[in-house]
């Protein structure tokens, strides 16, 4: 990989890099606890038990976190962006993503 392809997947590295950052930060958090993560919990309806699952279930955490903060009227920008730049690392670095969803053509 040489020029700017490389540089194109290696950009899809260091973004999905930080989106696995952001991740682990945010269950570490969970599986951490206290009083925030408690608060936070029963503010979306949440009950404390989920807490664990939420924290191993990193896959569809995004869509759940979107739904919650639908559910609670709270705003869910972030979610939805932060969702954008899990499949934008994913997309840049995966040539079989580019084939199948290509943004333009050649």
């Amino acid at each position: 990989m040489s020029g700017s392809g490389g540089r194109v997947v290696w950009g899809g590295r260091v973004i999905s890099g930080l989106v696995s950052l952001a991740f682990l930060v945010s269950a570490f958090m969970k599986l951490k606890g206290g009083a925030q993560v408690t608060e936070g919990m029963a503010h979306l309806g949440l009950a404390e038990s989920l807490i664990v699952p939420l924290a191993i279930l990193l896959t569809g955490y995004m869509g759940g976190a979107i739904c919650t903060h639908l559910r609670a009227g709270d705003p869910f920008y972030f979610q939805i962006g932060f969702g954008i730049l899990v499949w934008l690392g994913l997309y840049l670095r995966e040539s079989r993503l580019k084939a199948l969803i290509p943004l333009r053509r050649t």
